[in-house]
């Protein structure tokens, strides 16, 4: 009769993922996993196969809790829609020092595991998707020019986030950043947004 699991999955998928966002798929050792999640090798192998089968399952878990995120941003009055928006790119998980799990296994792992870079792509869709409803929702508030392409716009959202992960990751101020979200959400307003007022 198998033995019963002496430890949280949950602690461990996460102590897992803090460990691959931190040093990456390539740079993290099943050393470093067995450090840092308090298992032994062969529990790791046991309870979640080799390295490659860890990160696929952190990977997935990671991408589902962005595609639930981008899913509830969507929620809430179409006149709030660039505010919420804002609100994302001045949010604090761009400033996670080691930046997100999904770029950098995209950037990482993509080009050569074919199962990773599908489920980027699918998150990545997700987050454009996600961004073009709030611009449609803009739109309707009368806050978007309604002949824009608010599949366009809403990438320019979802590529500055990911540039403005990237400048926190290289140090640069929060006040920098925050103008630089401003600006962005500017350039697709009929009106700037100031502060958190229209």
């Amino acid at each position: 009769m198998a033995r019963p699991r002496k430890f949280d999955e949950s602690d461990v998928l996460d102590a897992a993922r803090q460990q691959f966002t931190e040093t990456g798929y390539h740079g993290t050792s099943v050393d470093d996993l067995s450090q840092a999640t308090g298992l032994s090798k062969g529990s790791l192998y046991g309870a979640f196969g080799d390295k490659h089968t860890l990160f696929q399952r952190v990977f997935d878990d990671y991408c589902a809790g962005s595609d639930a995120m981008a899913a509830a941003r969507i929620d809430g009055p179409e006149d709030e829609a660039l505010l919420r928006l804002r609100a994302w790119l001045h949010s604090p998980e761009i400033t996670s020092g080691h930046g997100c799990l999904l770029a950098k296994g995209t950037a990482e792992l993509a080009s050569e595991d074919e199962d990773i870079a599908a489920r980027s792509r699918a998150a990545y869709d997700t987050l454009l998707d996600s961004c073009r409803q709030l611009v449609e929702q803009a739109q309707r508030a009368g806050l978007v020019d309604l002949e824009a392409d608010a599949v366009a716009l809403g990438g320019l959202i979802l590529t500055t986030h990911r540039g403005l992960e990237a400048l926190a990751k290289a140090g640069v101020d929060p006040a920098t950043r925050n103008r630089i979200a401003d600006a962005a959400i500017a350039s697709i307003s009929v009106d700037v947004l100031t502060g958190d007022d229209r």
